[in-house]
């Protein structure tokens, strides 16, 4: 088999490719503009110009006019902003690109030992009990049953005994708090770590509102302090000069879950980094970024047990495989008796998706 290459020509593409490509590469660029479309679209308009990625005649403004005529951005007091058909299209468009990564084996179901009757049929057959609805019934199982008592077929007929329902598994709802640090070693030596973990939360936040909608998710970013961010405000996150004070994070979100009315409690974190601070009882925010701080540690650590004790369970998502901070999450999850993945840039949501779809199901 013989293949050719040739410079990649922008005029033979269609106008609908040209402009899917364009706003896949503005949704990228967007994130890491923090939101902000004039932004996202100068640089677009440079690597444009660098690259020749537009075919002639076709300029920044043919794209500006395309995203405002379906409604993606809008014209304010302010300059241009992302309308709110903008904002579901950017977690659309994140959600599909976490989902087309994920391979057709990636997926399972967590199933515990004691089945019952739910919400999603399973292939699964257990004998009939009274007060099954009919609608489970496995007619084929339950004719088969009967012709096992070796009954005249000419006099066919089913007793109770006969009857075979299938098993359910019981979907129930789910309360997630997010967790994303936004220390300043998020974007340090030149990887941007900030932008997959805003991607993988506009994914989440889509994935629960259009699968999921009897789920909750609330998002706290997390730095020398911690603060809770709307949902509409994900792709507005953004790094500072900060440290690490996982202890804040993990209290602000234990305290939105004890008011949570849900079934299933938990907690998702994306780190990169040890703890590195904590807030004192007076309010000031104590910080050493050398090693890992016994105290700071120590504090932490309380705070996973204390979520074990409430039944939440953490989740830790490392975004690096450095020793220290592999040996603080090692001893955090079996503080928590939650669960730990390093998981690479490139497959971050697929593994956090896997796991919130998985342990999010129960048999009861």
């Amino acid at each position: 088999m013989r293949f050719t290459y040739s410079e990649y020509d922008p005029s033979k593409e269609t106008l609908k490719d040209l402009l899917k490509r364009m706003k896949d590469l503005y949704h990228d660029l967007l994130l890491q503009a923090d939101g902000d479309p004039e932004q996202a679209l100068a640089w677009l308009e440079m690597l444009a110009e660098r690259y020749r990625l537009f075919p002639k005649g076709f300029t920044i403004e043919d794209l500006k006019n395309a995203l405002k005529e379906e409604r993606l951005i809008e014209d304010t007091a302010a300059g241009l902003a992302m309308s709110p058909g903008g904002e579901r299209a950017l977690r659309q468009e994140s959600l599909d690109r976490i989902f087309s990564g994920l391979s057709k084996d990636a997926a399972g179901d967590h199933r515990v030992s004691a089945p019952g009757v739910g919400q999603e049929r399973l292939s699964e057959t257990r004998p009939f009990e009274f007060g099954d609805p009919s609608d489970l019934i496995d007619a084929g199982a339950s004719v088969r049953n009967a012709l096992r008592r070796g009954i005249d077929p000419s006099a066919f007929h089913l007793v109770e005994e006969d009857l075979e329902v299938y098993e359910t598994e019981h979907l129930s709802s789910c309360a997630t708090i997010l967790l994303i640090d936004i220390s300043h070693s998020m974007i340090l030596y030149g990887e941007d770590r900030i932008t997959p973990a805003k991607r993988v939360a506009l994914a989440l936040t889509e994935l629960i509102r259009t699968r999921y909608p009897k789920d909750g998710l609330r998002v706290i970013t997390f730095g020398d302090d911690a603060e809770e961010v709307a949902l509409d405000d994900i792709p507005r996150i953004s790094v500072g000069p900060f440290h690490t004070n996982t202890r804040a994070a993990l209290q602000m979100a234990r305290d939105l879950l004890r008011r949570e009315k849900r079934a299933n409690k938990q907690i998702f974190m994306i780190t990169d980094g040890k703890p590195s601070a904590l807030t004192e009882r007076n309010g000031e925010i104590y910080k050493n970024p050398f090693g890992l701080d016994r105290r700071v540690v120590a504090k932490t650590m309380d705070e996973a047990t204390i979520c074990r004790r409430h039944g939440i369970p953490i989740t830790t998502f490392m975004l690096t495989d450095d020793p220290v901070l592999v040996n603080f999450v090692e001893e955090f999850t079996e503080a928590n008796r939650g669960r730990a993945y390093f998981a690479g840039l490139d497959r971050l949501g697929a593994t956090m998706f896997v796991d919130y779809v998985r342990n999010r199901k129960s048999r009861v």
